[in-house]
Order: C-alpha cells, then sequence, then structure tokens
C-alpha cells in the first residue's frame, strides 16, 4: 500500500507540474511571443494552443483531484473530519481546506476561462483584433489567466504546508 501511496503522490506533483508549467510557457513565451510583431495566424494559433492546452489540463486536474482525495485518505483523513470543529481548527485542517478551497475556486475560474472567456476572445481577434469586444475579451481572459496562476502558487504552498507544517 505504500508504493501505491508514493506513485499517487508522484502522479499528483506531476500533474500539478504540467498543469502549472503549461499555465507558466503559455503566459511567459506564448502569448508575449505572439504580441511581439504581426503574426498573420497569431488568432488561429492561440485558439488552437489554448484547446490542446485545455484538454491536458483538465487531464490534469481529474488526476489532482483523484489523487489528493486518494492521498488524503492515506494520510488517515476521512470525510467525517471535516464536521470536526477541533480537526477544522488545527493548521493541518486549516491547510487541507483551504487547498480543497482554492482547487474548487481555480476549477470555476478555469471553467469560465477554458470555455466561455477565452473561445470567444479567440473568436474576436480572428474577426476583429482591433475592436473594443475584443480588447475586454483580451483583458478578460489575461486576468482569469493571472488569477489562476496566482491560485496555482497557493495551492503550492498548501500542499508544502500539508506535508510540512505550518513554518
Amino acid at each position: 500500500m505504500h508504493l501505491l501511496y508514493l506513485v499517487s503522490v508522484w502522479l499528483h506533483i506531476l500533474a500539478a507540474t504540467v498543469w502549472i508549467g503549461g499555465m507558466a510557457f503559455l503566459v511567459l513565451v506564448v502569448v508575449p511571443w505572439l504580441r511581439s510583431g504581426a503574426r498573420t495566424n497569431a488568432a488561429a494559433f492561440l485558439r488552437q494552443t489554448g484547446e490542446r492546452f485545455r484538454n491536458v489540463g483538465w487531464i490534469c486536474f481529474g488526476v489532482v483531484l483523484v489523487t489528493g482525495t486518494f492521498n488524503l485518505w492515506m494520510r488517515g483523513v476521512s470525510l467525517s473530519d471535516f464536521t470536526r470543529a477541533q480537526w477544522l481548527l488545527s493548521s493541518f485542517g486549516k491547510a487541507v481546506v483551504f487547498k480543497i478551497a482554492t482547487f474548487v475556486l481555480v476549477l470555476i475560474i478555469s471553467s469560465i476561462h477554458d470555455f466561455v472567456v477565452g473561445p470567444r476572445a479567440t473568436i474576436a481577434i480572428a474577426e476583429d483584433p482591433t475592436s473594443a469586444q475584443t480588447r475586454f475579451l483580451r483583458r478578460s481572459a489575461s486576468l482569469l489567466g493571472r488569477i489562476n496562476v496566482l491560485l496555482a502558487l497557493a495551492l503550492v504552498a498548501a500542499g508544502v504546508i500539508i506535508v510540512r507544517g505550518v513554518p
């Protein structure tokens, strides 16, 4: 059982790394490159890249959800713990609740970004890259992406606190 737990932790970290690394690559490399000059197929490239990464990201979310649940179970956490004030007020309980709440927020923001704002922005960019609607959608997609990057960093910090304790 210990080997299964180690594999689960490894998969959890790997999925989080792929998701966060992919976001970082898009934000730090792809988007600035597309903005650096006139790209004839920038809208199509961004749409296709976004769609492919969306699939990878949601697979990572699924892996993180399953492995995170299993990892907590292996650490002795059960659903009944979430109803016990003593557990909820412990530093470990607070870190777990914070991480779960942050993950749920990431899922909500990612859904809005990936299935509503992002697709609308890429369509608007292709139709009229200079319109007010396009600028609004681009800013909205960018803001949602930046919020998710910050939340991802908070998730990593919460994971460290869960494993290593509050400093």
